[in-house]
């Protein structure tokens, strides 16, 4: 399953995971959030989006290991992909069909989204 993770980029940005090559997405406090990064698997396919500056899916990435051993913390590894030939801003998102119903606008603060495997292909082939 594929899904969306949001980070500041003042914080953390696309660009510092392709510097680090490989990091834990942690700093994930919300129970939902949680249950969903619990959830996934090595190979799962992420795109990353850059909230607060930017407002824009920037690039992909994948789920290199998941330890959910402690349900508060779970370790999920992820490593770059590519950069989107054409970042997708919130506003497109928004008015994409593709998107009626996702948790990203009926749950705007969760930091961490499944997509349906349409959504990815939308956000990372167009």
């Amino acid at each position: 399953m594929p899904y969306l993770l949001k980070t500041e980029p003042d914080k953390y940005s696309y660009d510092d995971l392709i510097r680090d090559g490989e990091t834990v997405w942690d700093g994930i406090s919300n129970n939902q959030a949680l249950m969903t990064l619990r959830s996934m698997k090595k190979g799962d396919k992420l795109v990353i989006y850059h909230s607060n500056v930017g407002k824009a899916a920037i690039g992909t990435a994948t789920v290199s290991a998941v330890d959910a051993s402690d349900p508060r913390n779970p370790q999920v590894r992820i490593r770059p992909g590519k950069r989107l030939k054409n970042e997708k801003p919130l506003s497109a998102m928004r008015n994409s069909p593709v998107f009626d119903g996702s948790p990203l606008f009926r749950q705007f603060r969760l930091s961490v989204v499944p997509l349906t495997e349409e959504q990815y292909r939308w956000l990372t082939e167009t």
